[in-house]
């Protein structure tokens, strides 16, 4: 089956409740990673997967995602004037592919939000992607798309977690996947169990659900019907596990590091430093840095 482009969902609804007070008065999909907002990578990210339309499910107070991705004549012309060397980098925020939003009026869930882009997707095979997650070399939605082009079915990205992270997380239990030997360079199996934030004595591995999705129409359908869970939300895991009845569902193993967690102060923290170090214009003086501060913290431990 030949690839078209295809719609993707960036449910961007939430609070940003763990990162308060920074978050009173700006999403947290737009507090930066190095010199970009968090949203602006997975917008990139959908772009450079192939998605034409990208649909962001957004809430109360998160016009800034909007104003970010728009164009701002104002500065552009500024800048231009300046001769700066940031004109092209703004302009290009608002090339990107074609962007629609929606409200989530209530904070009903993840699959809730999902749920709002079904007018959006028209019965059409669609990409997922949770707006807290970060993939700066975007190679996870080629995989997910090499099997669909496969098999027609709906594949889910999956990373392997320490025991004491696995109950924070969707797990999924698998089985090999002869028939999918080949579709993409990395490990690929059949989903037949999934789990929303198991104990680790009821988890069926350590494989967890990573934020990455594509999904047929039918888990559109199934989320159409699928009944509020634990403190009243409509959670995608559910839809899924209803999906597992009906229709094969794949996961793709990410290569370690592929995909970065912002979703807590520590982790964007964390993420902010890894990609720091990875980048050449921050790279040196982040090392040194670094090496001051541990140094300077020993000595004043002493």
């Amino acid at each position: 089956m030949g690839f078209s482009p295809m719609k993707a969902i960036i449910p961007a609804a939430g609070l940003g409740t763990r990162f308060l007070p920074a978050t009173k008065a700006q999403p947290k999909e737009m507090l930066p990673v190095l010199d970009k907002p968090i949203m602006q990578y997975v917008v990139e990210e959908a772009a450079a997967g192939g998605a034409d339309q990208i649909l962001l499910v957004t809430g109360r107070g998160k016009r800034a995602i909007e104003d970010h991705f728009d164009r701002s004549v104002e500065l552009e012309e500024i800048l231009e004037k300046k001769g700066s060397a940031y004109l092209d980098a703004v302009r290009q925020v608002s090339d990107l592919s074609q962007l629609y939003y929606v409200r989530q009026k209530s904070p009903l869930g993840l699959g809730h939000a999902v749920h709002c882009g079904a007018a959006f997707t028209n019965d059409e095979p669609f990409l997922v992607l949770l707006g807290d997650i970060v993939v700066p070399r975007c190679d996870i939605l080629p995989q997910l798309i090499a099997v669909y082009e496969q098999t027609g079915a709906s594949a889910i990205a999956v990373e392997r977690v320490p025991d004491e992270r696995i109950s924070r997380y969707g797990i999924v239990g698998v089985e090999p996947a002869a028939e999918l030997q080949g579709a993409t360079d990395a490990s690929c199996y059949r989903v037949n169990a999934l789990v929303e934030k198991p104990a680790l004595e009821e988890a069926p591995s350590d494989l967890a659900i990573v934020g990455r999705y594509l999904l047929t129409p039918h888990l559109m359908e199934l989320l159409a019907h699928t009944e509020p869970g634990e403190g009243g939300e409509i959670q995608l895991t559910d839809a899924l596990m209803a999906l597992l009845v009906d229709e094969p569902l794949y996961a793709v193993e990410i290569a370690p590091n592929s995909g970065f967690d912002t979703g807590n102060v520590l982790s964007w923290l964390e993420t902010n430093i890894t990609l720091g170090l990875r980048d050449d214009r921050y790279a040196d003086e982040l090392r040194e840095l670094l090496a001051t501060l541990m140094t300077d913290n020993d000595t004043s431990r002493k």
